[in-house]
């Protein structure tokens, strides 16, 4: 019983840590167009790498 007094705190810590960073992703935009990004992952014809001399 003296581990569930440590493992309560810690679970709901962790929960509402996950809920913190799960709000904070919602105000910072992260979901606004998933499905141009689902498109734009599939899409070659911009490379953003820099160009290397060997290549």
């Amino acid at each position: 019983m003296d581990v569930l007094a440590i493992l309560i705190p810690v679970t709901l810590f962790l929960g509402l840590l996950g809920l913190g960073a799960f709000f904070w992703t919602l105000r910072k935009g992260q979901y606004e167009d998933p499905e141009g990004d689902a498109r734009r992952i599939l899409n070659d014809d911009y490379d953003d790498r820099p160009k290397r001399d060997d290549e």
